[in-house]
């Protein structure tokens, strides 16, 4: 029974960072902290999960995607409320009649470094619980509901246009310099979330145009998924804006910029420095593959990134760990601490992974395209 109740510990956390952020004193600091060090230590001290399971009752494994959803908006609608200087009267009498929560007193209470927690807690929850699920449910092109939940949890990072782009566009072209979500070896870090932001957006709408133009439709046509996408984005920043103001939506909009920042760094972790050679098939040797415990169950082991590129149809619950596969330097968390604080130093890590890779797993080809790279770089 195990093997399914795993997979809802991110509704447990965000249920738990509920009650911690509102009811102990800083309770958002201590949160973000404790969240951190038990992903990081967990990841380090326990065993990797190498294991693939049968379910025989698989449904159960989609509940925490569709129940996320709402228990997720709740929490960044008291992150902006909290953040804001503006409360509305409806959710200042729900949070006290339901939840026994002065919205007031509590906001008043917050330091600088519990509304900087709170921010990054909201950036991290996005990823993990909207995003995660998200590239999860929209890998699901035939089935509406799936696509929809999916295209709803992308609203709160205004990441609509990865629904199309991550699907049509990076998983045909991982590895390749035209991929957006493939890093380059040594592209900073920050650029690199730059040009990827960018450049998925216009992939997205060309991929999108593309399609419209040969089945007869306008761009601007309900049937445009990018714009369909956003509708949603656009809903949920309306609402904010009620709940919590200009203040509380501007919020809402920055958490949304940093949480697409750490999706765009977990990709640059994914694919640092890795080639293919254009025309050739993706092999599990084009991601970073990860097998930490605690990351593959809080990200819906798309931390078993090879597999995942190799066969995109796969359930997640399906994927191979290939305990043979190039792997990541730490835990998902560890790293994207890591490439956020300190990127020079992750990329002089990077440097002998690279070397290994391109000994065990580079083709002729790709090695004829390394060879031609400027070494300095990186």
């Amino acid at each position: 029974m195990f093997k399914y109740i795993k997979y809802y510990i991110t509704t447990l956390t965000l249920l738990i960072s509920f009650i911690v952020c509102a009811h102990v004193l800083h309770g958002p600091s201590w949160f973000l902290l404790w969240f951190s060090l038990f992903l990081i230590i967990g990841d380090y001290l326990l065993p990797k999960d190498q294991n693939i399971y049968k379910y025989n009752h698989s449904y159960l494994l989609d509940i925490p995607s569709y129940v996320n959803f709402p228990i997720l908006f709740f929490f960044i609608a008291f992150t902006v409320t909290c953040l804001s200087n503006y409360t509305s009267q409806f959710l200042s009498l729900n949070f006290l009649n339901y939840f026994n929560i002065d919205i007031i007193s509590l906001k008043n209470s917050f330091n600088l470094l519990d509304k900087l927690s709170l921010i990054v807690l909201s950036a991290l929850f996005i990823g993990i619980m909207g995003t995660v699920p998200a590239h999860e449910l929209t890998h699901r092109k035939n089935n509406p509901f799936d696509m929809f939940i999916g295209n709803a949890l992308l609203g709160f990072s205004w990441d609509c246009a990865f629904a199309v782009e991550h699907v049509y566009g990076h998983h045909k072209n991982v590895a390749l310099p035209k991929d957006p979500a493939s890093a380059k070896r040594g592209e900073s870090l920050y650029g690199f979330i730059f040009r990827a932001i960018k450049n998925t957006q216009i992939d997205a709408f060309k991929i999108e145009s593309s399609r419209l133009k040969r089945r007869g439709h306008s761009f601007f046509s309900i049937k445009n998924r990018v714009l369909k996408g956003y509708s949603y984005s656009i809903i949920l920043t309306a609402m904010m804006y009620l709940f919590s103001g200009l203040m509380g939506m501007t919020f809402f909009l920055c958490i949304a910029l940093i949480s697409k920042s750490f999706l765009e760094a977990i990709n640059y972790i994914e694919h640092y420095g890795l080639v293919r050679a254009p025309g050739s098939p993706v092999r599990s040797a084009h991601s970073w593959n990860s097998n930490h415990y605690l990351s593959s169950i809080y990200l819906c082991n798309v931390t078993r990134h090879s597999s995942h590129h190799e066969k995109s149809s796969l359930k997640y619950w399906e994927l191979n760990p290939y305990k043979n596969a190039p792997k990541t330097l730490y835990g998902y968390l560890s790293t994207l601490y890591l490439v956020l604080l300190f990127p020079w130093l992750y990329r002089l890590l990077m440097k002998k992974k690279l070397a290994y890779w391109d000994y065990n797993f580079a083709s002729q080809s790709e090695l004829n395209i390394i060879k031609n790279l400027d070494t300095n770089s990186y």
